[in-house]
């Protein structure tokens, strides 16, 4: 019985790899003409990645150190718009996109909302993605004093709210206090008491830890 089972097992196997050569002696052309597509295709990618993008991306980055350097001292109109010598982000995204770093969005951003050009600093920091918590949990906090400057409060306080929940640190105290003060403003005393008591309760240590007993006691006492 199971010399039965084998010679069977035998069979099926050797019939499938008939089935198999069949298949390749029928369709050797076309299995060799997508072969040499994709032998190709390959050999196109590695050529434009090694000699283009690599080298777009090496000049990108050497264009950010003086821009990042502008950035560092505070020289904000500077580090966005360069002066004919180094280029500025602004002109570094126009050249070379995210080449230049993820980065480039957020301090581009930052830049034009230091300089009170609210719209256009939340449009660079919506192009920001990067994966680093406290970065990221920035780029929306920045978003939501842009749109303070732009009175739009209601998205102001949802960008604190997700920056705090975003960055989940000691740096959360202070976009808990923006968002329990934009609360205040909206008339949702509840809501900015929710906030600060989460500063008192998470993040005593912290600055905003230290003198949030007034904030709270001044809700309260209304």
């Amino acid at each position: 019985m199971a010399k039965e089972t084998k010679n069977e097992n035998a069979e099926v196997v050797a019939e499938a790899v008939s089935k198999t050569e069949l298949f390749f002696t029928e369709n050797r052309t076309l299995l060799l003409a997508v072969l040499a597509v994709l032998v190709v295709a390959c050999a196109g990618f590695f050529c434009w990645y090694k000699f283009a993008y690599q080298p777009k991306k090496a000049e990108a980055l050497g264009q950010m150190y003086p821009a990042e350097a502008s950035f560092r001292d505070m020289e904000y109109e500077l580090a966005l718009h360069g002066d004919g010598n180094m280029l500025g982000f602004e002109q570094i995204i126009a050249d070379y996109g995210k080449k230049a770093g993820k980065a480039v969005y957020l301090y581009a951003g930052i830049c034009e909302l230091q300089l009170g050009n609210n719209e256009e600093a939340i449009s660079y920091l919506k192009k920001y993605n990067g994966k680093d918590k406290i970065l990221a949990a920035r780029s929306i906090s920045c978003m939501g004093d842009a749109y303070v400057g732009l009175g739009d409060y209601e998205n102001a306080l949802k960008c604190f709210v997700k920056a705090a929940a975003k960055s989940d640190n000691v740096f959360s105290a202070a976009y808990l206090l923006k968002a329990g003060v934009v609360a205040e403003e909206l008339g949702q005393d509840a809501k900015a008491l929710g906030y600060y008591r989460e500063i008192k309760d998470k993040y005593p240590q912290s600055i905003e830890g230290y003198d949030i007993d007034k904030y709270i006691s001044r809700i309260e006492a209304k």
